[in-house]
Parts: C-alpha cells; sequence; structure tokens
C-alpha cells in the first residue's frame, strides 16, 4: 500500500513540474494582422466623351449615262473602266451605218457637201467612268447607253443606324469619316431616307464628305456619333475604382493616414480606356486613392505606400 501510494504522488509531483516548466508565447496571443503594400494616386479633372461607333459605305448618287445620237456602228472609243474624265472630254466616235456602207463616194461626187456621217459623242460631266457598255465596232442605236460616269462630287458615306439611337444623329452635326487606312474625311448630315428596314431596324442617312483623293464606291469606313461629353469631369484610373461580380457597385480605397485605407463607394461615369469619371463623392485633389493592391483588401485595412 505504501508503495502503491508513492508511485501514485511521484506521478503528481513529475505532472505538477511540467506544468510549472512550460512557457507562454506572446505571440500566440496577439492577432497579427497583414499589411498589404499599395500605390496610390490622386483625382484630376479631364474631358470624356461616350460615343459609338457605327459602319457606313461609300457611294456616288450623281451618275450620267453617255448616250448614243444616231444609229450606226462605233469608230473609236477612248472610255475605259475607272478613267478620270473632265467635262466636254471625247469618249466615242459614231459612224451610221449609210456612211459605213457608202464610205467616202457621196464626197467625191460632191466635195461641197462634206459629209462624213460621223457622229462625236463627249462626256457631260466629270467624272469616274464605271461602266463602259460598247467598244469599237459594235452597232447601237439612238438612246442606247454607252457608258456610265460617276460625278465626283457627289461621294457621299451611307450611313444605316438603328433606330433606337436616331436622336444622337442630330446632336452630331459634324462628323467624322475614318477610311480603313486611317484617313479621316470631315462630313456633315446632308439627308435621310423617310424609311426603316424593317428585319434590322435600321434607318439609312447620308453623309455628305470633303475628299480631294479619289475614293471607290462600295468602301466600309467608320464614324463615331458622340452619346455625352463631360469637359471637366473628375476622373480616377481604372484600376482605382472596384466593383462587384453584378457591377452595380462601385468603390474606391481611400487613406486616412498614412497606413490605413478605408472603402467609398462611388458613382461612375463615362468611362474611356484607361480613366473612369467619379461623379460623386467630390475627392479633393489632396486625397489619396489606392490604385495598385486595392483589390481583395477589406475595409479599414492596414496598407503600406510604396514609393
Amino acid at each position: 500500500m505504501n508503495r502503491y501510494f508513492k508511485a501514485l504522488s511521484s506521478i503528481i509531483f513529475a505532472m505538477l513540474i511540467g506544468i510549472g516548466c512550460q512557457q507562454t508565447d506572446p505571440a500566440t496571443d496577439e492577432e497579427i494582422t497583414a499589411i498589404t503594400p499599395v500605390q496610390v494616386t490622386a483625382v484630376a479633372d479631364s474631358s470624356l466623351s461616350e460615343s459609338i461607333e457605327v459602319t457606313a459605305v461609300s457611294a456616288y448618287l450623281e451618275k450620267s449615262y453617255v448616250k448614243a445620237n444616231i444609229n450606226g456602228y462605233v469608230e473609236a472609243s477612248a472610255a475605259l473602266m475607272g478613267k478620270q474624265v473632265s467635262n466636254g472630254q471625247l469618249l466615242f466616235s459614231l459612224i451610221t451605218k449609210e456612211a459605213k456602207a457608202i464610205g467616202n463616194s457621196i464626197n467625191q461626187l460632191d466635195p461641197e457637201l462634206k459629209f462624213s456621217g460621223i457622229s462625236k459623242i463627249k462626256a457631260a460631266q466629270s467624272g469616274l467612268i464605271v461602266q463602259v457598255n460598247h467598244q469599237k465596232g459594235d452597232y447601237v442605236q439612238d438612246g442606247e447607253a454607252l457608258a456610265t460616269i460617276s460625278n465626283r462630287n457627289s461621294l457621299v458615306f451611307l450611313l444605316d443606324l438603328p433606330y433606337e439611337f436616331n436622336q444622337l444623329i442630330n446632336s452630331n452635326p459634324n462628323l467624322t469619316v475614318e477610311l480603313p487606312d486611317g484617313q479621316k474625311l470631315s462630313g456633315a448630315l446632308a439627308g435621310t431616307m423617310p424609311s426603316v428596314d424593317s428585319l434590322a431596324q435600321t434607318q439609312r442617312y447620308i453623309v455628305k464628305v470633303n475628299s480631294t483623293n479619289a475614293i471607290p464606291e462600295g468602301l466600309i469606313a467608320k464614324v463615331k456619333l458622340v452619346k455625352a461629353s463631360h469637359p471637366n469631369a473628375q476622373v480616377l484610373p481604372k484600376s482605382a475604382v472596384l466593383a462587384n461580380e453584378t457591377e452595380d457597385q462601385f468603390w474606391v480605397m481611400k487613406m486616412i493616414n498614412d497606413s490605413t485605407a478605408v472603402r467609398v463607394d462611388v458613382k461612375k461615369g463615362i468611362e474611356s480606356h484607361t480613366l473612369v469619371e467619379v461623379l460623386s463623392p467630390k475627392f479633393d485633389k489632396k486625397d489619396k486613392i489606392i490604385k495598385t493592391g486595392n483589390y481583395g483588401i477589406a475595409d479599414t485595412a492596414r496598407v503600406k505606400i510604396l514609393k
């Protein structure tokens, strides 16, 4: 019995010594707070605009037809597809079938008649020959079209605009037409068609442009229509403005001292490739807004500003 009591006393004594020898690590009793390295920026004033981009197709509205004025054969032709011609330039020479059959016999009989049976056809306006219907040796009838000339001064771009944006065309009297090669032409609204495409629900507008270069018909260009423009917008870099998954709530992380950032809900306005307009609240130019390192940090977060 005494032996059993001594063994139990030894076990209890060893346990008490072990408990007394334990040391408390103070680091485990303190909450470790993460410090996020960030970069900051400030609000600035800038001019921002929001626009939509639509396509327009080049076309020549005025076309003249070079027509035969006699029944006969094409004796000579200077009309070539794609050739620029001026007003009054000779394009075709026609000879009547009678003159071609008789030849110069009548003039040999009576030189004073000066009969040739030749009719010269000239261009009625300057432009580009877009179609040639007859060549030398062809027989043509009076009034038949020999060639088609597009008036270079009638160049326009036909803009098919969705009807939901029809109010924008009135607020954009001066338009810029950008060609595929990067060339930009100044244009203005010259008219509209009084009908809407039943399938696409688009209305056609005529944009008159100023161009000294020859532009082919059917060329597709881009036209920007400004939806809104704010000349003195309060802007921040895109990376400074955060959003939720549904993108219906926006906020920024604002520094309240050198090491603490808080969440401030904002109302977003116009957005460009690199900037976002902040409609409200109005920030002071001295306020520091986090632009990098802000993703995923909580409200009232501890941060370290990187230089």
